[in-house]
């Protein structure tokens, strides 16, 4: 393996730069190095290992896949087969397998932190290389990007200085350029945005007319391919002399120290075209991000760990807080405007994972350095927030039922694609199977034989055992990591902030799924959404305003809970962790949106996360800067 290796790293990437990237059918050129055919492109790891942890993984999945699919189909046949018994189990068939999945790669996740002697090494080799301690000095040039849509300009600028001050902190500040790219159609927003970059180029020339040269704003007249159009009007136009970018939303927040992790690896892998670690939630004011972000980063760490462990060199690509090799990206990762009408038609709009399938066709890898490494973002503020940016995630993901047919993608990165609708088909799945409840009630009411009572206990007990794992396997790494619930504000905290975290995510995925399930019925209408600026920070929901919204899940709610109450009280009791939410809905929006709900839990520090224990210097500049300048909404 050593003398393959060495193959690889003595490759000149820069020989290549004038090959013909795809040949005539689309596929990238074929390498005649047979050293190169046996690891991944950077010379990272042995594709013979990567397939057969991916048969692995293949294997228990279809087998849990199956047992669980033939558990359910003995349950549903009691008395015999009928049309609803029929509909149920083709549910639960589409519904299941995006558990199944989370359950293994949760599982995998903390048995490689558990049992492994050196976890990165068998995941993420890269970032434990040697190659990596042998460098002194940054040498490539990184262009950071931060797209703006009608964003609040004051508070996307004032993350993207902070930025830039931690890069600088570093000594390594010559390295970097900043481009603030605003899509924004609003004239006032712009005017606003362009006044705060000229003051903030005034600053730093104060110091440095070399640096101050080096933040450059461009807004366009059109927002031609959204995001993804934005970024590649960069790369064609203003990408000259640099050879990576990182793309920042308005909302993310990178530590000088994480930027050069990240820039030394690539440095380090040229055939490496996009890395990118764990992004987690900033410190919030809102109680919905803040048990929101509690839960997504508990069950982030095992699971995007037991993924990297088999997806490796294929990896999924999340938009941002990522770094990009520019080349390839802009001559290879251009996407296609695809057949027909919105909204599955037209431009691409869930950009990033197509990207990254296109990267890896190219011959570069795309990795996830599974750390927490001081790279953030802020969650939706509130329930309402949260549906708006799901249906649009929806919408740009299923999108991908026209891309499954591109050619030459490697099957891991087609797979990427088809995981991707599945997580959105999977919903109104279930949310048919809770709906059929009360007639699935009345069914086994008219069959004379026993039912399978403790057949379907235990399959019930089982799957959401599977569908909370990601969670649980979160829960208990860093219940088992030395020092880990103390980061948290110690262990009766984490605890107390892990039940209450459980208990939301069953409310609010109720109240989401509704929404979504309702999108997805309308897209096969023609219904569409519009990608703006969204809202950052906690606001005051009135109940109006969230029955408004609200009023489908709690009449959906009404009528399962109520049919079950009058059919079978006990199936109701069973229901609830599915069914509450319906009717909480509008509470549950109002009460976690409540800015004083917000303060209340910062006061007590429920679903504290470490940032709000112990924050960064980054972290900590913004919340004092905010605090004396009251940016953002005060109600």
């Amino acid at each position: 393996m050593t003398e393959t290796l060495t193959s690889w790293q003595s490759v000149d990437t820069d020989a290549s730069k004038d090959r013909s990237p795809l040949d005539q059918r689309g596929r990238p050129p074929v390498e005649l190095d047979l050293d190169m055919t046996l690891t991944t492109p950077a010379g990272i790891q042995s594709i013979a290992e990567l397939q057969r942890r991916r048969l692995l993984v293949l294997v228990l999945n279809v087998v849990t896949y199956v047992g669980t699919m033939v558990w359910a189909a003995a349950v549903l046949s009691h008395g015999g087969w009928s049309v609803l018994d029929t509909v149920l189990i083709v549910a639960f068939a589409v519904g299941t397998p995006w558990t199944v999945l989370g359950f293994w790669n949760a599982v995998i996740g903390f048995w490689v932190l558990h049992t492994s002697k050196d976890p990165m090494t068998a995941v993420a080799p890269f970032a434990t290389s040697d190659k990596l301690a042998a460098q002194d000095a940054i040498t490539v040039q990184t262009a950071i990007l931060m797209t703006l849509r009608n964003e609040d300009p004051a508070r996307a600028i004032a993350r993207f200085k902070t930025v830039k001050q931690s890069i600088d902190a570093t000594g390594q500040g010559r390295a970097y350029g900043y481009f603030i790219l605003s899509d924004t159609d609003d004239a006032e927003v712009g005017q606003a945005e362009e006044k705060l970059v000229a003051e903030w180029q005034r600053d730093v020339a104060a110091t440095s007319s070399e640096q101050a040269a080096r933040i450059v704003y461009r807004r366009r007249t059109d927002n031609s391919g959204f995001k993804a159009g934005n970024v590649r009007e960069f790369c064609e136009t203003m990408a000259d002399g640099y050879e990576l970018m990182l793309p920042l939303d308005a909302d993310s927040l990178m530590t000088g120290e994480a930027v050069l992790r990240l820039t030394r690896i690539c440095q380090a892998y040229p055939r490496i075209g996009i890395l990118q670690s764990l992004v987690v939630g900033s410190p919030s004011n809102s109680a919905f991000a803040r048990i929101f972000q509690f839960g997504m980063r508990q069950g982030m760490r095992t699971y995007t760990m037991g993924q990297a462990w088999w997806v490796g060199d294929c990896g999924p690509f999340w938009g941002h807080n990522a770094l990009v090799r520019i080349r390839p990206f802009r001559d290879q990762c251009e996407l296609p405007t695809l057949p027909g009408k919105p909204p599955l038609g037209g431009d691409v709009l869930s950009h990033d994972q197509v990207e990254a399938t296109f990267m890896r066709r190219a011959g570069y890898e795309v990795r996830v350095l599974p750390e927490e490494m001081g790279s953030y973002e802020d969650n939706p503020p509130s329930v309402l927030e949260y549906m708006r940016r799901d249906v649009r995630w929806c919408q740009g993901n299923m999108q991908y039922l026209k891309l499954l047919r591109t050619p030459s993608l490697h099957a891991i990165s087609r797979f990427q694609l088809v995981w991707a609708i599945l997580m959105f088909l999977g919903i109104p799945a279930w949310t048919l199977i809770i709906a059929l409840l009360p007639f699935a009630g009345l069914e086994a009411a008219g069959v004379s034989e026993p039912f399978p009572a403790a057949l379907a206990i235990g399959l019930y007990v089982t799957f959401f055992t599977m569908y909370l794992m990601p969670k649980l396997a979160g829960f208990a790494d860093v219940l088992a990591t030395k020092g880990g619930a103390a980061r948290y504000g110690g262990t009766l905290h984490f605890l107390r902030s892990a039940f209450v975290e459980l208990v939301f995510s069953f409310l609010q995925g109720a109240a989401t799924t509704i929404r979504t399930t309702i999108f997805m019925i309308g897209l096969a209408f023609g219904a569409t959404v519009q990608w703006g600026g969204q809202a950052r920070d906690a606001q005051r929901l009135t109940v109006r305003d969230a029955f408004a919204e609200l009023w489908p899940q709690t009449l959906f709610g009404v009528l399962v809970c109520g049919g079950l109450a009058v059919i079978n009280p006990t199936l109701l009791l069973w229901s609830l962790p599915l069914t509450a939410g319906y009717i909480l809905a509008v509470p549950l929006a109002v009460w976690t949106a409540d800015p004083a709900v917000g303060r209340w839990t910062q006061r007590i520090g429920l679903c504290a996360i470490p940032e709000d224990i112990a924050p960064p210097p980054e972290i900590a500049g913004l919340a004092q800067a905010a605090a004396v300048s009251s940016v953002g909404p005060q109600q």
